[in-house]
Parts: structure tokens; sequence; C-alpha cells
């Protein structure tokens, strides 16, 4: 197996975007230390981002789904409901079966 990856969808409140941001790049902010290989935030709309982080092992990630749940917390307050029955966020996660 090449990995494992995890996705997380927000949807950031409005006028919250800025803070969202300056949260994920600023010292005291989003501690990223010892998640996973890789991680990534891309924005793929005006107030939807989507957080990536590449392991390796479903093991790995499992180690570190305590410290990610205190990050979530730190922005919780900046995420909107995407839906009832989806919440503030949309995970998504499984081995990679192709990679180039």
């Amino acid at each position: 197996m090449a990995g494992f990856i995890s996705t997380v969808r927000f949807l950031v409140k409005d006028g919250c975007v800025d803070e969202f941001i300056k949260t994920h790049n600023e010292p005291g902010g989003i501690d990223q230390a010892g998640i996973g290989l890789n991680q990534y935030l891309i924005r793929s709309g005006d107030r939807s981002f989507t957080w990536i982080g590449m392991f390796e092992s479903e093991k790995a990630i499992a180690e570190v789904r305590p410290h990610l749940v205190e990050q979530l917390d730190k922005i919780r307050d900046l995420l909107e409901e995407i839906s009832p029955e989806i919440g503030i966020s949309d995970p998504a996660s499984g081995p990679v079966i192709w990679t180039n």
C-alpha cells in the first residue's frame, strides 16, 4: 500500500475566512507538528476549504486523531454547518490505491 489519505471539507462562516486562514498560518494557531507525512489546505470556493493529510498508514492517523480534534476545536466557532446530516466538517479517508 502506498499510504493513507484523510480529507476534511469545511465551510467557513461568512466574514470569518481571513481569520480561518490566519489561524492556519500564524504561530499559536493550528499546530501541524507531527501530523502525517504532508498536509495541504486548499480553497475550493469562496468559503469552502479542504484539508488533505497524507499518512504512512491508517494506524498513523488513528494515533494523531485526538490531536486533530484539538486543532478542529480551535476553529470550530469559525465554521458553518454544511448540512444537518454532515455537521461542520465532512471527513473522508482511505488507503491510496494509485499514485504516479
